[in-house]
């Protein structure tokens, strides 16, 4: 019987993640064994990811492992592993997604419109998004894993809302005061669906994951990240992008912001065939640059340095 040895980070969120893909991988007959391994990412927990400077703070610890074959396999949240992938090791297999969207955890029911609320997120797409919903709102950083992020807003008076991922929260069944879909806000790209890292040249344990990959999750991330790495966006960018397969056709939405008090935004809604899955990221980048987007990419690189 093939094993599998799973890197995983520590957190009760990538635990679930690395235990989801271990159930996985089992139901096809492979042993299985998780590796647990604290990341850069958790080690820094003040500062927001874009003021850390580091490319890919979640996943370069458990890529050092891949590479030194300490395990097998990395289990990431696909969104948290930079477009370009270290020499040596891809992204082997895309499970089936789970829910994309962002939701505001909060205290009690809040009418957003009015009140002058702080909101706490590190995501720059977050803030940008949310400040040209609400332009009188405020932001405060938060760090931390999701447990962490919610404890924060229960002991702090002065915090209307946390932002977060609703697959996270749906994955540990986390127990939250109030919650609310924000329908509106455009993911982060890849946002809901797993990564799992493989070495290029291992492949059996390539062949063994490609047993669990979704073709259209595949097909929808990879659509989203090539758009985001056209833009050259990261965690530092306030980019959002959105794929689905339904039957023969992708529907893609994309949006970028500008920062600031008053954000300006460039947005892409469109309808392509399956068989232009390999370039639409790319047709999409260049559309929307075309059409105000550089601009704003411009304005974000001197706000940001």
């Amino acid at each position: 019987m093939q094993h599998i040895r799973i890197g995983t980070r520590k957190s009760q969120l990538a635990l679930w993640q690395a235990n989801y893909v271990k159930e996985l991988l089992e139901k096809q007959g492979v042993s299985c064994e998780l590796v647990p391994i604290t990341s850069d990412g958790e080690k820094e927990t003040t500062l927001p990811i874009y003021e850390i400077g580091v490319t890919g703070v979640f996943t370069r610890t458990l890529d050092i492992a891949l590479l030194e074959n300490k395990i097998d396999i990395a289990v990431h949240s696909l969104k948290d592993v930079p477009t370009k992938t270290p020499v040596g090791i891809h992204i082997s297999a895309v499970p089936e997604r789970g829910n994309h969207k962002d939701v505001i955890v909060s205290k009690s029911p809040q009418n957003w419109e009015a009140i002058d609320a702080t909101i706490a997120t590190s995501s720059i797409r977050r803030k940008a998004q949310w400040a040209y919903e609400y332009r009188n709102h405020s932001f405060q950083n938060i760090r931390g894993n999701i447990n962490t992020r919610l404890q924060k807003l229960l002991e702090n008076d002065h915090w209307h809302g946390v932002v977060f991922a609703a697959a996270g929260i749906e994955r540990i069944n986390l127990s939250v005061p109030y919650l609310e879909t924000l329908d509106w806000m455009l993911p982060a790209p890849a946002q809901g669906a797993l990564g799992i890292a493989s070495r290029i040249d291992d492949r059996t344990t390539n062949a063994l994951c490609s047993q669990i990959n979704h073709e259209h999750a595949s097909i929808a991330t990879k659509i989203e990240r090539q758009f985001l790495s056209e833009l050259m966006g990261g965690c530092a960018t306030p980019i959002a992008a959105f794929a689905e397969v339904k039957g023969q056709e992708i529907h893609f939405k994309a949006n970028i912001l500008s920062l600031g008090p008053n954000p300006q935004k460039k947005e892409l809604i469109k309808t392509y065939t399956l068989g232009q899955a390999n370039d639409i990221g790319k047709r999409a980048a260049e559309e929307i640059l075309l059409n105000g987007g550089e601009e704003i990419i411009q304005e974000i690189r001197r706000t940001i340095g």
